[in-house]
């Protein structure tokens, strides 16, 4: 399984014209049959004026030709790339392995976090493995929808998503797993191997398959 994480930074004030797009024409033409979208979402907390989606791919052999196959689909050229390319700033493409089976929370209604570490090099994978290791602890407090290690751009880095009912709840699930000692003996241990750290807080849009 390859995750492909799309990023769009988009005009100041474009947001409600990107998500009209996407829910009225994008979904419709696409669907599901050139990748599967997981999630969509647009950030309030971190980095403004984005937009996040998340596709799975059985491999990336199956992905060029899915992507191949959308930009030679008429309503997705003509129909749909026209209304959201004005407002395009800059798009960042990651592509992720999950070490994890994906899940989805069992209520709608969610906020999600994203978190991107990069760590030192060559220690990706023994990071991954103790984070794992310890995530019956984490998810006392919350739900991790999947961890990954990336591909690309940047074989060190990290990702895991979380979904919580607001920024509340995720306060205290994190207040709380920072009481446990299975969490505080991990974090001494990984602190040594991360060398940056960035979370981004993001919504989910109406037709986001994550809610």
């Amino acid at each position: 399984m390859l995750h492909e994480l799309r990023t769009y930074t988009i005009k100041p004030g474009s947001l409600q014209t990107i998500l009209k797009a996407n829910e009225e024409v994008g979904r419709t033409v696409r669907g599901d049959d050139y990748g599967k979208l997981e999630g969509y979402w647009y950030t309030d907390i971190g980095p403004l004026n984005q937009v996040v989606h998340l596709w799975s791919y059985k491999d990336m052999a199956e992905r060029n030709k899915l992507r191949s196959q959308l930009a030679d689909l008429e309503g997705w050229v003509k129909d749909y790339i026209p209304q959201i390319r004005p407002f395009i700033l800059k798009q960042e493409l990651r592509f992720m392995n999950p070490r994890r089976d994906f899940s989805y929370p069992d209520k709608n209604e969610n906020f999600y976090e994203f978190r991107n570490y990069r760590l030192k090099p060559g220690t990706a994978g023994k990071w991954m493995d103790k984070f794992i290791g310890v995530m019956p602890t984490r998810e006392k407090y919350s739900t991790n929808v999947c961890a990954w290690i990336t591909e690309s751009p940047d074989p060190n880095e990290v990702c895991h998503l979380w979904a919580y009912t607001d920024t509340n709840q995720r306060k205290k699930a994190r207040d709380g797993v920072a009481g446990e000692a299975a969490w505080k003996e991990f974090g001494s241990w990984g602190s040594d191997l991360l060398e940056e750290m960035h979370s981004t807080l993001m919504w989910p849009a109406n037709f986001s398959p994550l809610k």
